[in-house]
């Protein structure tokens, strides 16, 4: 295997410091014009190849952000990864993807990476409640975007979708059906997209003047099983709901599953509203009503205030206040909701 040439070696060439030769690549040094052409002339015969992370590193950058999320088999966070890798890149950015598997340890190892200058900042995507442990990490750290889910305490820039506003247009699409008894099937309680989703689900039941009943919710995790599982144990009450509003799609494809077990049909046993809008939702027998939250926009827009903070941090600015950057949602309408059979 041939010699790999170094940066001292070019220094010996061209007889000069390997001081001189750094600054020189890293145009940080003005040379005349007979030493800089030694220098070139030594990199061209020996080949020489820059190690373009050291150099970026040396310029303090690494010219890379990651992009920290619980995994990439759920269509959802898959987009997100796919905007983010796309914003960055035409910001001359590239992105080191981190799958964090929703546990702490990997999302603090991450967290920690922003401190070897292998990364200039860090968008971090989490998706359970936190012990304390992340706020204190991101306390410690400046150069973090949160999206999609909160880490309450922090004062870092965020970007959620107006989360209050889903559950509301949810639940009020159900009560306009005709249903009167709505349940609620979501994820972890501390949430907070579970907290603001649920909040726009009493939201709209106060509206109507329809009493909340705690009977008809089931708090767990934003899993398909659980949907499943949930749905079960809402159709064994002894009063059941004639419609779910379920906080994720994953949700109401285990609600799905768990009436075609016991041989019930959506929208005419039961309608459900779920939430997201992945593309897998038009798909299904039948196509699932939704709140429609655009993962591409979460991504782009996490990307774009990362980018920022870096650039005032380069120029010797003071931190701004972190802002909190709220998205807008849609309901999608298809064909999952009708009337309850009997009112």
């Amino acid at each position: 295997m041939p010699k790999v040439s170094t940066i001292r070696d070019v220094a010996e060439h061209a007889s000069v410091s390997k001081a001189t030769v750094s600054r020189y690549l890293n145009r940080s040094l003005a040379l005349p014009p007979e030493t800089a052409k030694r220098i070139d002339d030594a990199i061209r015969a020996l080949n020489y190849r820059q190690n373009s992370l050291a150099r970026r590193l040396s310029l303090g950058s690494s010219e890379t952000i990651g992009l920290a999320m619980p995994d990439v088999a759920n269509p959802f966070f898959a987009e997100i990864a796919d905007e983010v890798e796309l914003a960055a890149s035409k910001l001359g950015y590239g992105v080191a993807l981190c799958i964090t598997r929703n546990q702490l340890e990997r999302e603090s190892l991450y967290l920690r990476w922003l401190d070897t200058r292998h990364l200039d900042g860090l968008i971090l995507v989490t998706n359970r409640p936190d012990d304390g442990t992340l706020r204190t990490l991101i306390g410690e750290r400046r150069n973090i975007v949160l999206i999609d889910e909160d880490v309450p305490g922090t004062e870092v820039p965020k970007v959620f979708v107006d989360n209050v506003e889903g559950g509301y247009l949810a639940t009020r699409h159900l009560i306009e059906a005709g249903h009167r008894r709505i349940g609620h099937i979501t994820g972890p309680k501390a949430l907070l997209t579970v907290q603001e989703r649920f909040d726009g689900y009493r939201r709209a039941l106060a509206q109507a003047d329809i009493a909340f009943d705690a009977t008809l919710v089931r708090f767990g995790a934003y899993e398909r099983q659980f949907g499943h599982d949930a749905a079960v144990d809402l159709l064994d009450l002894p009063s059941p709901p004639t419609a779910v509003f379920a906080s994720s799609d994953y949700l109401a494809v285990g609600m799905l599953e768990a009436l075609r077990d016991r041989q019930l049909e959506v929208p005419r046993d039961m309608s459900i509203v779920g939430f997201d809008d992945m593309e897998f939702a038009n798909l299904l027998m039948p196509p699932i009503s939704t709140l429609r939250q655009s993962a591409r926009d979460l991504g782009r827009t996490g990307v774009e205030m990362l980018l920022e903070r870096l650039a005032g941090k380069r120029q010797g600015a003071t931190d701004t206040p972190p802002t909190v950057h709220r998205l807008p949602v849609r309901l999608i309408e298809r064909a999952s909701v009708a009337r309850p059979r009997h009112d």
